[in-house]
């Protein structure tokens, strides 16, 4: 082989996966281990030729005779995960619209950006305290001893959350069933709230919201001191809860699941774990005349919800495990050598001779630009040569 030849082999070049081999599952994928080369031979065993990037005092690290600059990597075992890295948006989960049902006037508003919950004062209507509670149904109707139905039994649950009631009492009685002891109970809470301990719910002294609230902005026409009309929208807000949204190319939609465990690269460049909370089923149709296909929505819970703190809408990166193997050979992407055929192969350093050892390629770590290989002879502690940036 000619210094020059092997030069341009060291330095490496756009490579393509070889056919039947070293792809990652799901999807398509390109190696690129940095400047273009030349075709090169085919090397069906290791072959020894002599140093052809060695300067003085530099055994195995130089400049070939193609110019690009190459130094050593060290072949290494370890465990390797694949990675795929995606663009998404930091955000809140759920977006309410908070429909007042008081009549009178507005004499307090929660700041934008406050967060309520269950149990808090949400607003206030001519001086009394609109409550924010649980539930799915809202509020339509006053409730008072002897009322049933699941309005009632998300009230009886919510006493029971706030201490104000005892969940197996509750429960013997019914829980659709206003009862003494939800009279007895919400006649405590109205105490903490400062209000006439009457054990009546009147429509228009609660919200309920499925979480707590993060005041997003207020209504049109909310202003401080303004009329409270029944039916008109008070407030905006969305959950507590910060998730990633993540529109996930369809094709890639079997490499991730709930569960997965993933890291979330946030503005600024700090880390934070995270937790595939759910993934679509349906795909989204791109814009007519878009370049990218069809999507699905995955949702992301970060491990640390305080990380998120200050964000909204705000772009990150996310870094999806898609498989892992616990004990792998494993080099640089870069030092992989394009080979006739569309094989590969590593160029070993021994002393200050080279081998050309042809390799099987197996999982690929984007993220960390690592690969796993095997080939005749190739063990960890060994040294390849791969292009210096």
């Amino acid at each position: 082989m000619s210094r020059t030849g092997a030069a341009e082999q060291a330095a490496g070049a756009a490579l393509s996966p070889p056919a039947g081999g070293g792809r990652r599952p799901g999807r398509r994928r390109w190696v690129t281990a940095g400047v273009v080369t030349a075709a090169v031979a085919a090397a069906a065993a290791a072959v020894a030729i002599t140093d052809p990037f060695a300067t003085p005092g530099s055994p195995g690290a130089g400049t070939g005779g193609t110019g690009y600059r190459t130094s050593a990597a060290t072949v290494t075992r370890q465990s390797l995960t694949s990675q795929t890295q995606v663009q998404a948006t930091l955000g809140y989960a759920r977006a309410y619209s908070v429909v007042n049902q008081a009549r009178g006037t507005l004499t307090a508003l929660p700041a934008t950006g406050r967060i309520v919950r269950q149990g808090q004062v949400l607003y206030r209507v001519s001086g009394s305290p609109v409550v924010l509670l649980y539930g799915k149904i809202p509020a339509y109707r006053a409730l008072s001893e002897g009322m049933t139905g699941p309005d009632v039994a998300e009230l009886n649950h919510d006493l029971v959350r706030l201490g104000y009631a005892d969940s197996a009492e509750v429960a013997g009685l019914g829980w659709h069933y206003f009862s003494w002891q939800t009279k007895y109970a919400l006649a405590q809470l109205q105490s903490a709230l400062g209000v006439t301990q009457t054990g009546i719910l009147a429509l228009g002294r609660a919200v309920f919201l499925r979480t707590a609230a993060r005041v997003t902005a207020l209504g049109a026409t909310t202003v401080l001191g303004g009329p409270a009309q029944p039916g008109a929208a008070v407030l905006s807000a969305t959950s507590a809860v910060p998730v990633v949204t993540i529109d996930l190319d369809a094709a890639q939609q079997t490499e991730v699941k709930a569960g997965d465990h993933v890291t979330i690269t946030l503005p600024g460049g700090k880390a934070t774990p995270g937790v595939v909370s759910s993934v679509g089923t349906v795909a989204t149709k791109p814009p007519p005349g878009s370049s990218s296909g069809a999507t699905i929505t995955v949702e992301v819970s970060p491990a640390d919800p305080k990380a998120a703190r200050g964000l909204d809408q705000a772009p990150v990166t996310v870094s999806i495990t898609t498989a892992k193997v616990p004990s792998a050979l494993v080099v640089p992407v870069g030092a992989l050598l394009a080979q006739a055929g569309g094989r590969y192969a590593v160029e070993v350093i021994r002393g200050r001779a080279h081998h050309l050892v042809p390799v099987s390629v197996g999982l690929f770590d984007d993220a960390a630009g690592l690969v796993q290989v095997s080939g005749p002879g190739l063990a960890a502690g060994q040294r390849v040569v791969v292009p210096t940036p």
